[in-house]
Order: C-alpha cells, then sequence, then structure tokens
C-alpha cells in the first residue's frame, strides 16, 4: 500500500514538473520572439553605385521593399573609380554597380566578388550637352571655337563617362585642341550641374541624365563606334555580411517591374 502511494506521488510530482516547464517557456517565448524580429528588421544592404544610376535605383528602391519590408537599403553614389577604391581598402559594400567593366574586372582580379553573381543590368549613350540658353553649338566640332571657353568632363582615371568622352574627343581628333578648355569633375552628375549652371559651356553626360535635366539639352549623340561600351556591371562583394539578400536584389534589378524603371529614365536593357 505504502509502494502505491510512493508511485502515485512520484507521478504527481512529475506532472507538476512538466506543467512548470510549460508554463515557462510560454512566459519566455513573448521575450525571444521580439528580438528575432528585431534582428530581421535591422537587416541592412549596402548598395556603392555609380552616380548616373542614383534616380532610377531611388525609385527601385520602395518596390523591392515592399516584397521585403524588413530590408534598410542604404545607396553610396559616386564615381566608379573612387567606388572601387574604397571597397579595395575595405570599406563596407554588399554590392558593387560600376558604369564601366573596368573597375568590376579590378576587383575580380583581386578576388573580392562573389564567384558568379557578375552581370550587366544597363546600358548607356554618351551625349553632348549645352545650357538651354546656348544655341551656338550644334555638334562636337563646335567645341574648337573661340565663344566655347569651357567644356566640362569626368575626370578620365575614375569615372567612366570622363573615360567615354576622351575617346570620343581623340577619335574626332579634336582632344589636343580642345583640352586647355576643359574642366574636371568627380563624378557625371557634377558635369550636368555644370552646365545647368553656366559654369561649362557644354559637357558630355549619359542620356539619362541629360533626360532629367531642366536647364540643360542634348546638342548630339556620341557614335557608339567612338568609344568602348557604355555597360554597368554588378557583383556582390565577397565582404558582403549578407550574401544571399545582396543576390536577391541582384536578380531583383532583372525583373520586369525594375526593368520598366530602367526604361523611364532611358536606360538601354541588355
Amino acid at each position: 500500500m505504502e509502494k502505491t502511494f510512493s508511485t502515485k506521488r512520484r507521478r504527481l510530482m512529475i506532472l507538476i514538473a512538466t506543467a512548470l516547464a510549460t508554463v515557462l517557456i510560454a512566459i519566455s517565448l513573448p521575450i525571444l520572439t521580439p528580438t528575432a524580429v528585431e534582428a530581421q528588421l535591422n537587416t541592412n544592404l549596402l548598395i556603392s553605385a555609380a552616380a548616373s544610376l542614383k534616380d532610377v535605383l531611388e525609385e527601385i528602391k520602395p518596390l523591392y521593399q515592399q516584397s521585403q519590408p524588413n530590408v534598410k537599403i542604404s545607396y553610396n553614389f559616386g564615381a566608379s573609380g573612387a567606388l572601387e577604391q574604397q571597397i579595395e581598402q575595405g570599406a563596407p559594400a554588399d554590392i558593387f554597380i560600376s558604369a564601366a567593366k573596368k573597375q568590376v574586372d579590378a576587383l575580380e582580379q583581386k578576388n573580392l566578388l562573389v564567384p558568379g553573381t557578375r552581370t550587366v543590368i544597363a546600358k548607356n549613350r554618351l551625349v553632348l550637352v549645352v545650357p538651354n540658353n546656348v544655341s551656338r553649338v550644334s555638334s562636337f566640332y563646335n567645341l574648337k571655337d573661340a565663344k566655347v571657353e569651357k567644356i566640362a568632363i569626368g575626370e578620365p582615371r575614375s569615372v567612366p563617362a570622363g573615360q567615354y568622352a576622351q575617346q570620343v574627343l581623340e577619335k574626332l581628333k579634336i582632344w589636343e585642341l580642345v583640352k586647355p578648355k576643359l574642366v574636371y569633375t568627380n563624378n557625371v552628375r557634377q558635369v550636368l550641374a555644370s552646365v545647368e549652371s553656366g559654369n561649362a559651356d557644354a559637357g558630355l553626360v549619359y542620356v539619362t541624365d541629360a533626360k532629367i535635366s531642366k536647364n540643360a539639352k542634348v546638342v548630339v549623340g556620341a557614335d557608339e563606334k567612338y568609344h568602348s561600351a557604355i555597360i554597368y556591371p554588378l557583383a556582390v562583394i565577397k565582404r558582403s555580411k549578407n550574401p544571399d539578400l545582396a543576390r536577391n536584389f541582384s536578380q531583383f534589378l532583372s525583373s520586369d517591374q525594375a526593368k520598366g524603371i530602367f526604361k523611364k529614365y532611358a536606360f538601354i536593357l541588355p
């Protein structure tokens, strides 16, 4: 009889212990769950991108976040060459989008890219622009005229638009003639700003930059045979803390939604 009572008591103690454990787990769940959600909400994605992509990427950002509301996207816009150097020196970045293949090639050679993530997301065209009130420039050859005193281009050593501009002017055999007039800028958007403000009589920018301007107009487009192909290669950086998310964003840039925005800003789809 005493043995039976002891067995029942032991079973009762086990039941009580199990019930207590269940209560403790239930109490702890509300504490753990917000922490996990908070971690998701703090997911950051940093994209270093060519300055000419600013408007299109800013418009794509909320579209992407509709499907990924817990992702915070930040952009670092600048000259492709300067961004490349930042990444080489260890600056944080999940994705790099250049306005030329040269800079992505350099990072690939240094083994700084995730293999298999490199792709071309868009193409562009180079155009000659002048302030709206200027009528004396109708071709590249007018850049030689004495009335054209300042010509803005990107710094060819770091700005792809400047490299393309130099190639065009050399092909037209007017580079040496206009060289004393050249005003170099740190990125293509600064070229546009110089023309819009009247600080430059002309400038060479992408057609996508010209499209958003209200104070500058296109004179003529550069023949594509006079310069290297203007492409925007993208790649995921090997140091990325969120490589899977970076791949996901990269794929979104090739979606129909994103393509529609690229077209809107006059980019050429690959």
